[in-house]
């Protein structure tokens, strides 16, 4: 059984850092495309950032040039770096997983930018 599951969310302030990991498990990880999305309260899930099985990236708008996302294909492991944080990126984060017709989602870990 895949799954994946998301950790290193926390309150952080406006301009800090946080480093989010994902560990998979039970699926062929390196060929799967690997995305971040995040949910606001109120608000619709979106995409944050990709990372295909050729570790090609692209970011949203909204994160380009403050997250990075890569890869670990030994260790099954994604990741999302997350750097000069503002209040507008507290969300549920979530870690998705995709290959041809099968699909993975995390559970989600808590962000939230805070003075």
């Amino acid at each position: 059984q895949a799954q994946l599951v998301e950790t290193g969310g926390g309150l952080v302030q406006p301009g800090g850092s946080l480093r989010l990991s994902c560990t998979a498990s039970g699926l062929a990880f390196r060929v799967f495309t690997l995305d971040w999305f995040r949910q606001a309260p109120g608000r619709q899930r979106e995409w944050v950032a990709k990372i295909t099985s050729g570790e090609t990236t692209t970011y949203a708008d909204s994160v380009k040039g403050r997250f990075t996302i890569s890869r670990d294909n030994i260790n099954y492991m994604a990741y999302l770096e997350m750097n000069s944080l503002k209040s507008e990126d507290t969300a549920v984060y979530y870690c998705h997983a995709t290959y041809y017709n099968m699909d993975y989602w995390g559970q989600g870990t808590q962000v939230t930018v805070s003075s």
